[in-house]
């Protein structure tokens, strides 16, 4: 993650919340719950899941360069007891330059 910079009207962000406790569950959700079932070998059922979208976000400062962009997603899900967040980036990872960021001291991941 890194600071996104939608100042030049190029990029998006938007979000969709699914509450899913005792209803139906659409493709996405069951999606979610496979990968949390798969990378934790736990069961899992989502009652709440929100998931948030960074679509062609370019790095911060937009006015070094526009064209670089990328998408990617944060999806926190919960089943009232335990909760998780899945970051999901398009396919071939971050493509920010990281030379021409601000910051110098770049660090991809979480503690």
């Amino acid at each position: 993650w890194d600071n996104a910079d939608f100042s030049r009207g190029v990029g998006t962000t938007f979000y969709q919340e699914f509450s899913t406790l005792n209803t139906a569950k659409p493709p996405f959700i069951r999606d979610v719950e496979a990968k949390v079932r798969r990378y934790l070998r736990s069961s899992y059922s989502a009652a709440w899941t929100l998931k948030i979208t960074w679509e062609k976000a370019p790095a911060y400062t937009a006015r070094t360069d526009t064209r670089k962009t990328i998408t990617y997603q944060a999806v926190l899900t919960t089943d009232g007891f335990r909760s998780y967040i899945l970051m999901l980036y398009q396919d071939g990872g971050m493509q920010w330059d990281y030379s021409r960021l601000a910051a110098t001291n770049v660090l991809i991941g979480y503690t």
